[in-house]
């Protein structure tokens, strides 16, 4: 197996997140997201998802980051034209999905809707931001090998260990 990696940790009951990671790369992926409201968008991001103020410019763009790779430009509606429904996927371990539902929903009442178990090995909290966007916080699931999961995975083309 080669060298892991990725920021996001291995699948295990106990794993914990990394921290933010505020450095600056080529970004290898992002999402731009048109607001009506920058300041309320910026405020449920950051105390609901969890994300940081990486840089603003005031009344233009806010750059959000959680781990690295996960950035996120809110921008003015008006810079975009109609606001568009959008959806965007952001890796989580298991024990901050209920955190995030419970923050989003305080924040937001009825914007989330999950956590559910997913037949590709993880569980998902689907979350509607102020700005219409569909936002999937998925956490993978430890896995045994000798589970009638890992056989499910492996008869789809999956590759799973077997020890």
């Amino acid at each position: 197996m080669s060298e892991y990696i990725s920021p996001v940790p291995m699948p295990a009951l106990d794993a914990t997140a990394p921290e933010i990671y505020r450095d600056y790369y080529g970004m290898p992926m992002f999402v731009t997201i048109p607001t009506r409201d920058l300041a309320a968008s910026k405020d449920f991001w950051t105390r609901g998802l969890g994300f940081v103020d990486l840089f603003s410019v005031p009344d233009r763009l806010t750059h959000l980051r959680r781990w690295a790779f996960q950035d996120v430009l809110l921008v003015p509606a008006e810079q975009v034209g109609e606001v568009p429904a959008m959806s965007v996927s952001f890796a989580c371990v298991l024990s901050q999905i209920d955190q995030i539902a419970a923050r989003c929903e305080e924040l937001v009442p009825g914007c989330t809707s999950g956590p559910r178990e997913m037949p590709w090995n993880s569980i998902e909290l689907t979350v509607v931001t102020p700005e219409n966007a569909r936002v999937v916080m998925t956490a993978a699931q430890p896995l045994d090998p000798r589970s009638a999961r890992a056989d499910d995975l492996r008869a789809i083309g999956i590759e799973v260990p077997t020890e």
